[in-house]
């Protein structure tokens, strides 16, 4: 029996969607639509998917209707790269952003970043490349 390969790129990805479940679906647009500036793209009534560039689009679900439920520790992050993070990060602190960290860089994956948390906690960090290939 021949092995079963991957679709070919004639095939290609259309998008790519990170869903993240809230007990507050509306709370959860609002920071997205006011905060993130982010558009919504797809509207399934109780999901929402919104444009981050690109193919890269963030859905958020009403959990009493999607696959999973919202939970306290929230154990995955958006990372989003920008061109210039300080500037994004004079933004958040003008929105006064819950749990805003300070600018940090980490040598070892060449970024300048910062981090903060959405409505119900789920971790957003918004990073720049500190050098090249990075």
């Amino acid at each position: 029996m021949p092995a079963v390969q991957r679709p070919p790129e004639d095939n290609p990805v259309q998008l790519v969607i990170t869903f993240f479940y809230y007990r507050d679906l509306a709370a959860a647009m609002r920071f997205y639509e006011d905060v993130m500036g982010f558009t919504l793209a797809i509207d399934q009534k109780w999901s929402k998917i919104y444009r981050i560039g690109g193919g890269a689009h963030v859905g958020l679900v009403d959990e009493a209707r999607g696959m999973h439920r919202s939970a306290p520790v929230k154990p995955v992050q958006l990372c989003i790269r920008v061109a210039d993070v300080n500037a994004w990060y004079t933004y958040a602190q003008a929105r006064e952003v819950a749990d805003l960290s300070k600018l940090f860089v980490n040598d070892a994956l060449g970024i300048r970043a910062f981090t903060f948390c959405d409505p119900e906690g789920y971790q957003l960090e918004i990073q720049s490349a500190t050098r090249p290939g990075a």
